[in-house]
């Protein structure tokens, strides 16, 4: 009767000694597992990865000889403690003794009503990549080791390594006040947009029996983990990486201080490259200093001479300028003070054009008399000088310009005083390079949503009220080919083989932060040069900064910027199809369009023109064409073709990096590349028809390793030699 009486109590209540049977069972039975979200991926402008999650380990050591079962064949605990340390001390960044005393440690808290069940290893028992766990895995089971498990976990993964390092930063797992370990943004774009690079983890409800198998015909309750957001830059990877070759062959050459390039498109102010010197891996953080700022935005220099362009376009909008006009060189001086040209005692008489060439301080002077100092530094702060740009990076400085006195806008007229950041030269200098309209720079291009594929973020070309018009603009331009072309030009080292180009040199004296004044001494100077090509419509803008290089006897502070800059421009061009100046190249042709056409006539008409035309899809009418209407091109040059259907695969030996993205853009094909350059070897034969998710892989080579390529768009044979050499 009692034992009907308790049965009954229970049935109706739902409760045994005061706790409800329900949720007893539920915590008993019920489990839940942790869907884990990846850090959102940061990619290049071609979708080329620069920063991304990839599987790692954590490393366990379990210590409570409860985790083996009675009359077990095998402990799964660890049973010889020095043997264990010894083994993980060769794989692991941490010493025997170390590892030994932390198990021990461990250990030593085992009290009669706790147990210590496992123990692990801190930052060197994390992120252990795939190879290492198999080789710590096949040498325990070797040498009878125990009670070594692995969890699978993310790390953060560069997989360019030093690139870009200032720009996009880095990520590391750091332990939250939950004691949870998360991978958190602690520098650059991984930190200033860490609430949309970090994920939502999602979770898996489930039932299981009294030995945890999962209860058949349970319904699992999932909530899917949140991607965090992929951001995809305007930088190009390749251009990137010409910029840091160039910079690491120029560091080991004249171990500079410091260096910095930044490289733009005048016509949008997307930036295609930014790096800097000293740098870092961002995935070891080795070569990282107590610098933490990125110098292109972060940082203000003395610009030098290179102000002198934006002086010179403020006198010839004010129509103050006569380039036959003489004026004599040497010294000039406004009320107490005297400033001189580089050789002190000038050249003489000489024409304003010739020391613009020149780079002459005192035709500055009489340019500011003709305009009006005042009116100068209207015009400066028109070319946005002394205010952020607006960049979508963080911590921007925004230089001051001095304005106090007429002595100090004499010295802002040719950079000294005042000072700058260098991503305000770019935007100034867009307004010279694209026909007087200035162009905001950016660095993101879009963020996307993964989960959804939804565009969350679309950043857009941004034009500025810019102070100089189109005729001023393309007179500047004129004059800036001058100082590369004329004798007295102090840029000739700045000449490229195949393209024109116009700039300014600059030679900045550096603050002594010791005391007042400035650096004296060979090689203490900040050489710089901002530059542009091809001059007559500019597709590239570049500026460079060598901070004090190591300059032996004949050398000049200018020969390690050139080395850079014309590095740098002549592959950029080359790899973006830019038509070279008429040097023996093949003439080009403006391409005409095809789309709404029938591929057969399309294909008919490219022929006609002297192009290869190449299919994507199974025929019908054109949808898109690569390049658009209006490319100039050389006879020869490959023209992709869209149409709908499957894909044939062409022969793609010999094309460019930049060829191919473009066919995996307007194709949709799961192409990946090894390698940087031309294609020497693919995985599916030509003619294969493959669909949207099977891998077709190409091999790649830089062009001094292969044979002759098939020419793109306006590339030549005679250009090729030129890129590997």
């Amino acid at each position: 009767m009692l034992l009907f009486v308790r049965l009954l109590s229970i049935q109706i209540t739902g409760q045994a000694e005061g706790r409800q049977m329900a949720m007893m069972a539920e915590a008993k039975y019920a489990k839940e597992a942790i869907l884990k979200a990846e850090r959102g991926e940061i990619i290049d402008r071609n979708g080329e990865m620069i920063a991304s999650d990839t599987l790692s380990y954590r490393l366990i050591a379990i210590l409570a000889e409860s985790a083996t079962e009675k009359n077990a064949k095998k402990p799964r605990h660890v049973v010889d403690y020095e043997k264990t340390a010894e083994l993980l001390s060769r794989y692991i960044d941490m010493d025997k003794e170390k590892i030994l005393s932390q198990m021990k440690a461990a250990i030593a808290k085992n009290t009669e009503d706790y147990q210590v069940y496992q123990t692990e290893f801190g930052k060197a028992g994390r992120d252990i990549n795939h190879e290492t766990m198999l080789a710590i895995k096949e040498a325990a089971k070797n040498e009878d080791v125990t009670g070594l498990q692995f969890i699978e976990d993310k790390k953060r993964f560069y997989p360019n390594g030093d690139f870009a390092s200032y720009l996009v930063g880095f990520a590391m797992k750091e332990e939250g006040e939950d004691k949870k370990i998360s991978t958190v943004g602690k520098m650059g774009l991984e930190k200033t947009y860490n609430d949309l690079l970090t994920g939502v983890n999602g979770k898996m409800d489930y039932k299981t029996d009294f030995w945890g198998f999962v209860l058949p015909k349970t319904e699992k309750q999932i909530v899917a983990a949140k991607d965090g957001m992929t951001i995809q830059l305007t930088i190009d990877k390749t251009i990137q990486n010409f910029v840091e070759d160039a910079m690491n062959q120029v560091n080991q050459q004249y171990s500079p201080e410091k260096m910095l390039v930044v490289v733009a498109n005048p016509k949008t102010g997307e930036i295609y490259a930014m790096s800097q010197r000293p740098s870092f891996h961002p995935g070891t953080r080795e070569g990282l200093t107590e610098n933490w700022l990125n110098d292109a935005v972060e940082n203000t220099v003395e610009p030098g001479s290179t102000m002198k362009m934006f002086t010179l376009a403020s006198a010839i909008e004010e129509k103050k300028w006569d380039p036959m006009a003489e004026y004599q060189s040497g010294q000039y001086t406004i009320y107490d003070k005297t400033i001189r040209d580089v050789n002190r005692t000038g050249w003489g008489r000489i024409s304003f054009l010739e020391g613009f060439q020149r780079s002459s301080n005192v035709s500055m002077a009489y340019l500011l008399e003709r305009m009006g100092d005042r009116t100068f530094i209207e015009y400066l702060k028109g070319f946005g000088f002394g205010e952020k740009v607006g960049i979508d990076l963080p911590h921007e400085a925004s230089g001051i310009l001095l304005d106090i006195n007429p002595s100090e806008r004499l010295t802002t007229s040719y950079g000294q005083g005042s000072t700058v950041t260098p991503i305000q030269m770019i935007q100034a200098a867009t307004a010279i390079a694209n026909d007087g309209k200035m162009m905001k720079p950016y660095v993101i291009d879009r963020i996307i949503d993964p989960n959804t594929e939804k565009v969350i973020e679309d950043h857009k070309p941004e034009e500025r009220q810019s102070p100089i018009s189109e005729a001023t603009a393309k007179q500047v331009r004129e004059i800036l080919a001058s100082t590369v072309t004329s004798d007295a030009g102090t840029g000739r080292k700045f000449a490229l083989s195949d393209y024109t180009v116009g700039g300014k040199t600059g030679t900045a004296e550096i603050p002594n932060t010791k005391g007042r004044g400035y650096l004296a001494g060979d090689g203490n100077y900040l050489y710089s040069f901002l530059g542009m090509a091809p001059i007559d419509d500019p597709q590239l803008l570049t500026y460079v900064i060598v901070q004090q290089p190591k300059l032996e006897v004949g050398q000049y502070g200018s020969d390690p910027v050139a080395a850079l800059f014309t590095s740098i421009m002549e592959s950029s061009l080359k790899y973006m199809n830019i038509v070279p100046k008429d040097s023996g190249s093949p003439a080009s042709v403006s391409l005409s369009t095809t789309v709404g056409k029938e591929a057969s006539d399309a294909f008919g008409e490219m022929q006609e023109q002297g192009f290869t035309p190449i299919l994507i899809g199974e025929g019908g009418k054109v949808i898109s064409q690569y390049p658009e209407k209006g490319a100039k091109l050389t006879k020869g040059s490959i023209v992709l073709l869209q149409t709908s259907g499957d894909t044939k695969l062409p022969n793609f030996s010999g094309w460019s990096k930049k060829m191919v993205l473009s066919f995996k853009m307007l194709s949709g094909l799961d192409i990946r590349l090894n390698g940087d350059g031309y294609v020497v070897e693919q995985s599916l034969s030509e003619g294969s028809v493959v669909s949207k998710v099977d891998p077709v892989v190409l091999q790649l080579q830089s062009p001094e390793m292969k044979h002759s390529p098939v020419k793109f768009e306006d590339e030549s044979e005679e250009e090729e030699e030129i890129i590997g050499g």
